[in-house]
């Protein structure tokens, strides 16, 4: 079940998008409400909520600079703006900040869920392509160079160190952080701390089978410290958060 959160300044527009929209059929359920940016801002980080539909113009706090300060706190939830100008520079300015989707209000029954579906949609597809390039790039390593290949063995059996460095792999194959970086990225397509990340993700969806699990023993278990930065780093790559992951096992 996804979260979300609703920020609008029209309380008939907020209440309609809350009581009319079948969250429940969407696998979402609307976990709070504000009525202008800066409510919005402190409740979003409160909730991490996994989408939020906000307006552009409201009174204290507009939805572009709530959604540019929530991305400057490390908040990645999808968002959806709705405005009723249709001036184009607000979708660029919403796009840029890495809004999902843009609503032109009044908008129609059925609009907002077809938004919505589309961003679940985006985000499987995400996840799926996260599952299958992993295995796919473990199983070409024998036709790589030498330090690759060796690289990523040395990754499958230190992944579960959260210590582990980029400069401890280089030590191991003797030879320059810097050397590794670049032929590792050009060869393979990732930088090391984007594969380690991956690998980590993809060996925390296969503990999340096991609901006995919990999520910071999981999280541990992987190489994370910290599990918020584990959670966080999970709903980014895999589009959901990992007890929403562990509960669809």
């Amino acid at each position: 079940m996804l979260n979300v959160l609703i920020v609008e300044d029209e309380v008939y527009v907020r209440k309609g998008i809350v009581l009319t929209v079948d969250w429940a059929k969407l696998g979402c359920a609307v976990v709070g409400e504000a009525t202008n940016g800066e409510e919005g801002l402190e409740a979003a980080k409160r909730l991490k909520p996994d989408l939020i539909v906000t307006d552009i113009k409201m009174p204290k706090m507009d939805g572009l600079t709530m959604v540019r300060l929530l991305r400057e706190a490390g908040v990645e939830s999808a968002v959806v703006i709705l405005t009723a100008y249709s001036d184009f520079s607000y979708a660029q300015q919403a796009l840029r900040l890495g809004a999902a989707d843009y609503l032109l209000k009044p908008f129609h029954d059925g609009d907002l869920e077809r938004v919505v579906e589309n961003i679940l949609s985006r985000n499987t597809s995400k996840a799926e392509d996260i599952q299958d390039r992993l295995p796919a790039l473990q199983a070409k390593s024998s036709d790589k160079s030498k330090y690759i290949g060796e690289a990523i063995d040395y990754i499958a059996e230190h992944y579960n160190n959260p210590d582990l460095t980029i400069g401890m792999i280089a030590e191991s194959l003797h030879i320059s952080e810097g050397h590794l970086s670049h032929v590792f990225r050009r060869e393979t397509g990732y930088t090391l701390v984007e594969y380690l990340t991956q690998y980590r993700i993809r060996a925390a969806t296969r503990l999340l089978t096991d609901v006995r699990m919990k999520i910071y023993e999981v999280a541990q278990s992987v190489g994370f410290h910290d599990i918020a930065y584990f959670s966080g780093t999970f709903r980014k790559l895999m589009g959901q958060t990992p007890s929403d992951y562990q509960n669809a096992r």
